[in-house]
């Protein structure tokens, strides 16, 4: 046995064989599978907004905070459906009263994977394995990195996000070009 591991031919195949098992680790990195990431994000604040003082200008007060709290405005939601791993939850665009937008998932379900990302598009959201790979066809913008597996969550939208063309939400995995999970985004 160690004439045979002595050879420089076979010595050669075991380093290449080792560095081939690492780079498929690296690559699909199996144990995410077993590993969740609960982010708890708290349903985002609307500033409060001020109201013009009504005395003249030269006798100028401090602008008084309005007594009740400016609400939320719901534009598009939709409910999470399963793609290439099971995914639960729902998605909501709410708008601030100053016209920023959030994207807000609530109760995410889903499998943890390597280079998730959230993706508004305007793909079509199509139940089973026809809707894997649609979402990279066409428009989308990303809203960055999955921030955990489980739980609630905040993006902030570009400013210059076209929510009349960009009407579907995906869990994206980047590394395989596959959605983990889709919604559709309903007006409100």
């Amino acid at each position: 046995m160690r004439h045979i591991l002595g050879k420089p031919v076979v010595i050669g195949v075991l380093l290449v064989g080792m560095l081939a098992v690492g780079v498929g680790l690296y690559w699909f990195q199996p144990w995410k599978l077993w590993q969740d990431e609960t982010v708890k994000d708290e349903l985002p604040v609307a500033a409060p907004v001020s109201e013009p003082s009504s005395k003249p200008s030269d006798e100028a007060a401090p602008e008084k905070p309005s007594t009740a709290p400016p609400a939320l405005r719901t534009l598009a939601s939709g409910t999470l459906i399963s793609h290439e791993h099971a995914t639960s939850g729902t998605a909501k665009i709410l708008q601030h009263p100053d016209g920023t937008r959030t994207l807000r998932l609530e109760n995410l379900d889903t499998s943890n994977g390597p280079d998730l990302r959230v993706w508004l598009t305007d793909a079509p959201v199509k139940e089973g394995k026809a809707g894997w790979h649609v979402f990279d066809d066409g428009k989308y913008v990303s809203l960055g990195k999955l921030k955990g597996n489980k739980g609630d969550q905040n993006y902030a939208l570009p400013a210059d996000a076209d929510l009349g063309a960009l009407t579907s939400l995906t869990i994206w995995c980047d590394r395989f070009d596959v959605s983990f999970g889709a919604a559709k985004l309903a007006r409100a």
